[in-house]
């Protein structure tokens, strides 16, 4: 989880930017280098303007080294027009209504996300990892980056519904 020494009450560092809650979740994660594979699929899925609304959402963000873990061309091949309806799954299952901090998260605890399918919570004392619907984990690695419509949980893995 997020070493304390990057947080701070004007935010938390994520790929070199300072995360603020002054900004909304797409503003604030344009600007991290750990996200630019996330930042154009969700352009490709045209979520912008969904993820710059009121909301709040909690978005759990794989960065580019989770998107690098799938197989060779999957996000080649899920940012083509004709492949929206599937990225834009995927991307809402990243995407759980409300704001939930760190804190709010249970051992145990299952999350409705935006797509309709759940995540399963797991705590080992600071650690939270999520597990997908297929069988994945992805841990928490960089926590509460707190926007003005959300939080955002840096993930290291990208997290798979069953469709």
């Amino acid at each position: 989880m997020a070493d304390m020494s990057m947080t701070n009450s004007a935010g938390v560092m994520v790929g070199g930017a300072m995360m603020t809650p002054d900004k909304d979740i797409v503003d604030n994660a344009v600007n991290s280098s750990d996200h630019t594979t996330l930042v154009a699929a969700v352009k490709a899925a045209d979520l912008v303007n969904t993820l710059k609304s009121d909301g709040p959402f909690t978005v759990f963000a794989p960065t580019n080294a989770a998107f690098d873990k799938l197989p060779a061309g999957t996000v080649n091949t899920l940012v083509m027009p004709e492949n929206k309806a599937k990225l834009t799954t995927i991307l809402t299952y990243h995407v759980v209504p409300g704001r939930l901090m760190a804190a709010d998260l249970k051992d145990g605890q299952t999350l409705t996300t935006v797509e309709g399918e759940t995540l399963m919570v797991h705590r080992s004392g600071n650690s939270v990892m999520l597990h997908d619907a297929k069988g994945g984990m992805a841990t928490v690695t960089v926590a509460d980056a707190v926007s003005k419509n959300g939080v955002t949980h840096v993930i290291d893995t990208v997290l798979m519904p069953t469709k």
